[in-house]
């Protein structure tokens, strides 16, 4: 399996938002994203975002990693 990308916090916005996640509200440099299911994720406004905290937050988003790459390649 690749190793995932190094994306900035407002490029997984626009990932996760392909998917129905829309922003919610920010709350110091953390933009807070929900889905219609009421799934919260908490992103962080950073120029990188690091592949341990990448992974985890495509965990909480419901996502498997095979799945955040297709949306990526897009």
């Amino acid at each position: 399996m690749a190793r995932l990308p190094v994306v900035s916090g407002d490029e997984l916005v626009r990932i996760l938002g392909q998917i129905g996640f829309i922003w919610d509200y920010t709350q110091g440099s953390h933009m807070i994203l929900l889905n219609p299911d009421g799934l919260r994720v908490s992103v962080p406004r950073h120029r990188e975002l690091g592949r341990g905290l990448l992974r985890a937050l495509i965990r909480d988003a419901g996502l498997s990693r095979d799945e955040f790459w297709e949306i990526y390649r897009q």
